[in-house]
């Protein structure tokens, strides 16, 4: 008996929405990856991309747990000598809580092309209205 083994012409993409409003941050980046990744489906291949696409809404109402708005940091280097930049997760999630969510998501995905190609199918928005209207996304739910 054989494996099935997904084609990259056989894959049929659909689209979910997940609802972030109150929910912790790893919650919703681990479902976020299992989808962008196509892990939920049952034609799962490792070497080929079989992914969903995923809009996450509600960035802003995310719930770090914990005393991680204050304790945690996220770093990032210009490349010259002493271009360390540190930012407060407090700060972040004020300014820019779409970064949050895809930094979560893009630490839980492979470290290869494929997951810079699932990264490409994930869209956040920081209030509860986005533009996947037409493609009729499915509701999924954090558990």
């Amino acid at each position: 008996m054989t494996s099935y083994m997904a084609k990259k012409e056989s894959i049929d993409r659909k689209w979910y929405v997940i609802d972030a409003a109150g929910k912790p941050l790893g919650k919703v980046a681990v479902l976020a990856a299992t989808i962008l990744n196509g892990k939920h489906k049952p034609e799962y291949t490792p070497h080929v991309d079989c992914g969903d696409c995923v809009v996450v809404i509600n960035a802003e109402k995310l719930v770090l747990t914990g005393r991680k708005l204050d304790q945690k940091y996220y770093y990032h280097h210009s490349g010259y000598v002493g271009g360390l930049k540190a930012v407060k997760y407090r700060t972040l999630m004020a300014n820019k809580p779409e970064m949050v969510v895809s930094l979560a998501v893009k630490g839980m995905l492979p470290k290869n092309k494929i997951g810079s190609a699932s990264l490409t199918r994930l869209q956040v928005y920081r209030g509860a209205e986005h533009k996947q209207q037409a493609q009729k996304p499915i509701a999924v739910e954090v558990k």
